[in-house]
């Protein structure tokens, strides 16, 4: 019986240690390296998100696509996870030719910026913060006319930062999940791994590594807050916000968008793209974002 009751126990701390080491590997984005370059005038700006550093590009329109030398409206572009700056230049590129000035950055543990123990959805969150806060200081910028362009992770952090308050007059979220259940079903099934039981219990994992409450976690409910939000922009309040999702995403399911969207007037789009970071080069990606943000952002320069 003693002998019984020893093994299974140590069963049951194998099986616990090994949730919590691919927990932890789970929760470690892959650091790629900084390839592309924009090929509009940029400068590098270095800045912090909780006291770590954080490395970002204002890229900005030249002389021939604005208006005017004055200030101009500016759109941060948040990455995904195990993205970084450079790969989410292929937003950048039309909206600068748009005629807008753009930042982007790297996300903790991302790029060239710092790294943290255990990133979450709520270190994404908080980057974005710094970033908006950043880039509304830069010279140049019209600090009255930001919007935020979120892809995936990215995405569900602009959403995170705008409902509770984020200083800027748009989101715009590109195949973004709506909950961490959603993002850590697809990374299991990435991995060919069981949903059930792992995806409740790395959960757990992931926010013991970060040092997160889970009843902070359990009270964010961002499809009924994108709902509620619609409701109030329909009804002449709310915050502006625009979703878009590829009809083929096989890591964020179009699915969840689609039972948002089912039940409230949420400005939304889907594209037809096959892919989970491809949504822009459907034409009615464009369609979509240039006629928002003009109407939000009270426009950029005229394009060229």
């Amino acid at each position: 019986m003693v002998g019984w009751v020893i093994g299974a126990a140590a069963a049951i701390a194998a099986a616990g240690g090994g949730a919590w080491m691919l927990g932890a590997k789970t929760q470690q984005p892959k650091r790629r390296p900084i390839g592309e370059l924009p090929r509009a005038p940029y400068e590098t700006v270095r800045f912090e998100s909780e006291g770590v550093p954080m490395v970002g590009w204002l890229i900005r329109p030249d002389a021939a696509g604005t208006d005017s030398g004055g200030p101009l409206p500016l759109v941060v572009i948040a990455h995904g996870w195990g993205s970084n700056r450079s790969r989410v230049l292929r937003y950048a590129h039309p909206l600068v030719e748009a005629g807008y000035a753009v930042f982007v950055y790297d996300a903790r543990s991302h790029g060239e910026s710092g790294s943290v123990k255990a990133p979450t959805g709520l270190m994404f969150m908080a980057d974005i913060e710094a970033a908006v806060a950043t880039a509304a200081r830069l010279p140049g910028v019209d600090a009255s006319r930001i919007a935020v362009l979120g892809h995936s992770m990215g995405g569900l952090g602009a959403l995170l930062a705008y409902a509770g308050g984020l200083p800027v007059r748009a989101v715009i979220t590109d195949n973004a999940p709506l909950t961490i259940e959603t993002i850590l079903r697809s990374e299991l099934r990435r991995r060919n791994l069981p949903v059930f039981p792992l995806a409740r219990i790395i959960l757990r994992v992931w926010l013991l590594r970060a040092g997160v409450p889970y009843r902070e976690v359990r009270r964010i409910d961002m499809p009924a807050w994108v709902a509620a939000n619609a409701e109030a922009v329909r009804g002449g309040g709310g915050k502006p916000v625009l979703m878009i999702h590829s009809t083929g995403d096989p890591v964020i399911p179009a699915e969840e968008l689609r039972s948002v969207t089912a039940r409230a007037p949420v400005e939304h789009r889907f594209v037809d793209a096959q892919g989970h970071s491809c949504s822009e080069q459907d034409p009615a990606f464009w369609q979509a974002v240039l006629p928002f943000l003009q109407r939000h952002l009270a426009g950029g320069g005229p394009r060229r």
